[in-house]
């Protein structure tokens, strides 16, 4: 096998149409080699001669995509400094494009002799590994457009490749579970039914089933567990391992394209699958363990962890960063994605120790011209200290508002609280993002997500059951902020699967009709159900998939409608926050662009929002007060709407307020089912609001006068023209 000098960039394994270019990062190795195998197994070890600033890089003219390979790097083996080289162990590219198969568990993929954390053990691993894959990049992008949904006309829907496709009638079996399987015309027809303009995809990063999983026969689902940055998962492939992953997911991308709909990746750089210092040796460990992982100051044999998985990556580290910027610029560039949605992002900030906003990866997000013009959302939080971020990331992201989440659920549950933070989430949460110059849009508002109930179950069940994880139902959030109405899970009591799926009804039409960008949860509107089970990380089974042949169409209808809704009205999708303010005004003012009204029809006093008053609450829209203008630069006007909240448990009558508002009012929308398309409500009539129900009312349209078009008309209009009615007959004579 010839080997040339080749290049130390890019790294990783590039093909230029003739040879592949290997480049491997590696400050501390003595030796590189790349090994390279055939069909059949055998290996052929090439040492890497050339290196430059630590890339140890050769191109090789003859290899080409398919060809699978990994790399064995030397170097001293001393857990207590932080080196853990070891040429035995086969590691896999960081820059992998593609992956062939799992690791199988067992001895040979951890460094020391199980049982002694500080001893080495010399096992040859290549036949348990996973391999790298060199791919071909060339693909036909003719045609593929960028949808660029601005954010105030985003909705976002979360979902997992597998569970959203693998249950699906319409989806042939091969096609199930796949990438190809999200780009089939049943998914995507449905997700045009909901009006998703945003797909936002969990972990499809190469990722590894863990050991302890497989061992209780279970599996790591979710795949927060990534070990190769620029690789597509390959067991969401139905063509192949060989590199067909890749074409696979850019074929998904260009389908979603078409139809409108962008693609965003929940992405995981705070951690690797290589856990703490009893985990395996699969990559980075062996390659260069103290630049791409934080180790204690103390004792370097062991990981700081941040994430709560065993390690933490080291964004202090330049070649680090490097990584995960080279990473999201190939998504950005190679596979046409559209934008990020960044695990436990807080870790990422801390480039010291403690969370810092100027750290060093959101400088480099900030003045990348590409990975800075994609939609950028942050988990705001991690589990190390003052790891809660919330309203505290840089003006370019957007968050997933928890506080959204929490005040929602226990608004609707009942749960007494000052109704102004209720006010404040509905309105885009200007307390957390307006002071660093950020918009509504900065909030992604989410009431479930997967990690937690859907939202059935939020309905459903009081406590977590997650038995059947093996943990003894103590994994999960055992606070949730949920309400089983009455009975503990599933119920024949007509009463009681009322109430849930009102509540249901409540959720989405809050989640829809509040300022910020909403997300919903896959299979949410079809009411999907885990059984009360609220961390379905390790169940990739019933448990999560969604049930296609079991669905609440009555639910998907209502979400597609609050979903044109918003669509249709840019009065719940504001660029920017009101400027009204719940105070007295002066009589006679104008409207302000929002009211917050009580049940009697008057204005919410400063005393009420904090006075626990009740758990009802109105808030007028002035749709005429949208400071904001179209892409011709006219002056965008809308209807006003009123929204009536009512979490209380029995009916409540409100009065609509006067005239100056709207001489009438059309329901649009009763979570109860009551009054919906009933006749025109006037001013100061009261309307009754059910125990926890949502109504919204719509300014009526008054109908302008018809116009008669008719020869004997116009006459007329003439005549009436040239005889103005305020002549009197002696003036007509003359």
């Amino acid at each position: 096998m010839h080997a040339w000098p080749g290049s130390s960039y890019p790294l990783g394994a590039t093909f230029d149409g003739n040879g592949t270019n290997f480049a491997l990062f590696s400050e501390g190795a003595e030796k590189v080699e790349l090994c390279l195998f055939g069909d059949r197994g055998k290996e052929t070890r090439i040492p890497l001669v050339d290196v430059d600033a630590f890339v140890w890089h050769a191109y090789l003219p003859n290899v080409q995509p398919g060809q699978r390979y990994g790399y064995r790097v030397h170097g001293p083996y001393d857990p207590a400094s932080g080196q853990r080289y070891n040429p035995n162990k086969l590691l896999l590219d960081p820059y992998a494009k593609a992956v062939e198969g799992q690791v199988e568990w067992g001895q040979s993929v951890f460094s020391y002799d199980f049982g002694d954390p500080d001893s080495r053990n010399d096992d040859d691993s290549a036949a348990s590994m996973m391999k790298g894959v060199v791919i071909n990049p060339f693909f036909d992008w003719s045609g593929d457009r960028l949808p660029k949904t601005p954010y105030a006309e985003t909705f976002i829907y979360e979902a997992h490749v597998k569970g959203l496709t693998q249950l699906h009638p319409l989806i042939p079996e091969d096609l199930r579970g796949t990438y190809s399987g999200i780009a089939h015309p049943a998914v995507i027809d449905h997700l045009k039914k909901l009006g998703v303009t945003a797909l936002e995809l969990m972990p499809v990063h190469q990722f590894v089933n863990d050991s302890t999983l497989q061992d209780k026969g279970l599996s790591n689902y979710w795949g927060y567990n990534t070990v190769a940055f620029l690789a597509p998962q390959n067991t969401y492939a139905s063509s192949g391992q060989r590199g067909q992953q890749v074409q696979e997911f850019k074929g998904m991308v260009r389908a979603l394209h078409e139809a409108g709909i962008e693609v965003i990746l929940d992405v995981v750089y705070n951690h690797t699958a290589e856990g703490n210092h009893l985990g395996p040796t699969l990559s980075m460990r062996g390659i260069d363990n103290p630049a791409y992982y934080r180790l204690e100051d103390n004792d370097k044999r062991y990981y700081t962890d941040y994430t709560g998985t065993g390690n933490s990556l080291n964004v202090g580290n330049p070649h680090t960063l490097q990584l995960i910027m080279d990473s999201l610029r190939y998504w950005v560039l190679e596979m046409h994605v559209d934008g990020f949605r960044f695990d436990l992002a807080s870790t990422l900030a801390r480039e010291f120790y403690d969370v810092d906003r100027l750290a060093a990866f959101f400088e480099l997000v900030q003045q990348d011209p590409v990975v800075s013009q994609v939609k950028l959302i942050a988990e705001p939080w991690d589990v190390g200290p003052g790891g809660y971020q919330v309203g505290n990331f840089p003006p370019q992201w957007t968050e997933w508002n928890g506080k959204y989440r929490d005040t929602v659920r226990d608004f609707w549950r009942g749960e007494p609280q000052a109704l102004g933070e209720f006010a404040s989430r509905l309105t885009g949460s200007a307390d957390l993002y307006e002071h660093s110059g950020r918009r509504p849009v900065a909030s992604i508002n989410f009431v479930t997500a997967h990690d937690g109930f859907t939202l059935r179950d939020l309905v459903s069940y009081n406590e977590k059951h997650n038995e059947a994880n093996g943990e003894d139902n103590n994994d999960g959030e055992s606070f949730n902020r949920s309400s089983n109405n009455g009975v503990e899970g599933p119920s024949d009591d007509p009463k009681v699967n009322t109430m849930r799926s009102r509540q249901q009804r409540n959720f989405i039409a809050t989640l829809l009709l509040s300022q910020g960008v909403p997300m919903l949860l896959h299979g949410d509107e079809l009411g999907r159900t885990q059984g009360g089970n609220n961390n379905g990380y390790a169940q990739d089974n019933e448990i999560t998939w969604l049930d296609w042949e079991s669905i609440d169409q009555p639910l998907i209808e209502f979400t597609a409608a609050l979903v044109r809704l918003r669509r249709d009205h840019p009065t719940f999708r504001r660029s920017r926050f009101f400027n009204g303010r719940p105070v007295r005004r002066e009589e006679g003012a104008p409207v302000p662009d929002i009211v917050w009204l009580r049940p009697d029809g008057t204005t919410m006093q400063p005393e009420d929002w904090d006075s626990g008053f009740g758990r009802a609450v109105g808030v007028f829209l002035n749709g005429g007060g949208i400071r904001e203008r179209d892409s011709r630069g006219e002056p965008i006007s809308d209807k006003h709407f009123i929204v009536l909240f009512n979490a209380g448990d029995e009916p409540v009558d409100f009065t609509l307020p006067t005239d100056e508002y709207s001489p009438k009012w059309d329901v649009l929308v009763d979570t109860a089912g009551q009054r919906a398309d009933s006749a025109p409500i006037e001013p100061g009539d009261d309307i009754a609001i059910e125990a926890k129900a949502l109504m919204v009312l719509c300014e009526h349209d008054v109908p302008e006068p018809e116009v008669d078009h008719s020869v004997a008309a116009s006459l007329v209009a003439l005549a009436d023209n040239e005889n103005p009615p305020h002549s009197s007959p002696a003036e007509l004579r003359r």
